[in-house]
């Protein structure tokens, strides 16, 4: 763990990042606390400027607080980035797994599942399912994990196709191991790497795509997103620019902090790939 951390913060950037998403997840965790009360409730006068009256970021249309909009917000974007690539994660691992060691075709088939759905545009097929199934949190979710599940499958099926030949798993099958459990317990440990990789940035992407959804009335109408404050405040961007600027400052941090984490994830667990790069630069 040691060796993770200082490989890991070698990486400056990832080391800002982690600041930034612990301070987002801290945030998320004490609105209640910094910001009692609903976020749907009425604080102040409407098109109340940031600073003035307590308002801190200022107030949308309705008089509601915009800082506690965000704050509250936070909780959404961050439950369903998460909630949504591990619903991700748990198909594409299963099936980029089961095309990896079994090969043939099971491989032909499973590839030829997962290119069908790369051919459909994420986004485009996001809004079918949530306009199909009404827009809630729930269907919001599973329509982030439904088309972000292909590229795991991918990376899971290359991870496995180069380990199934190597000397421990021949030997777990020597010694009579089931598939299963050479699968669980030898080959996905070592292809863990990419998979921890990939999550953060799925994470980041799935942010990005509830936050479309919202902006476009497709989110939980029940739920303060940042999706949600930029898209109400689109159509008054000239008189109270605020309510935009800061729910999408909020959405770009914590992107940017992800994609950040991300890449010294794959520095501290591809000690090789980050010297080649450093040798590069």
């Amino acid at each position: 763990m040691k060796d993770f951390w200082r490989r890991f913060s070698r990486n400056r950037g990832a080391v800002v990042g982690l600041v930034i998403l612990l301070l987002v997840c801290l945030v998320a965790a004490l609105a209640d606390v910094i910001f009692p009360g609903s976020p749907w409730d009425m604080a102040t006068a409407p098109f109340m400027p940031p600073g003035e009256e307590g308002m801190l970021l200022g107030s949308d249309s309705l008089g509601r607080d915009v800082a506690a909009g965000i704050a509250h917000g936070s909780r959404i974007s961050l439950m369903v980035g998460a909630v949504s690539t591990v619903a991700a994660l748990a198909i594409g691992v299963s099936l980029g797994a089961l095309a990896g060691y079994l090969g043939g075709w099971v491989d032909d088939a499973v590839m030829r599942f997962t290119e069908f759905f790369q051919t459909i545009p994420s986004f485009v097929f996001a809004i079918l399912l949530v306009a199909i199934f009404t827009p809630t949190i729930g269907s919001v979710v599973f329509a982030i994990a439904v088309v972000s599940w292909p590229p795991v499958a991918r990376v899971v099926r290359a991870e496995f196709l180069s380990l199934r030949s190597r000397e421990f798993v021949q030997a777990a099958e020597v010694l009579g191991k089931s598939r299963l459990a050479i699968v669980v317990t030898d080959i996905l440990p070592n292809a863990l790497s990419p998979i921890v990789v990939l999550s953060s940035l799925m994470v980041a992407s799935a942010i990005l795509l509830e936050s479309a959804l919202s902006f476009l009335g497709l989110g939980d109408p029940n739920l303060m997103t940042w999706g949600f404050l930029i898209g109400s405040g689109r159509s008054v961007i000239r008189i109270a620019w605020w309510m935009s600027v800061f729910p999408g400052l909020a959405i770009f941090l914590t992107v940017l902090a992800l994609n950040l984490v991300g890449e010294g994830l794959s520095d501290a667990l591809n000690p090789r790939l980050a010297r080649k790069r450093g040798g590069a630069a």
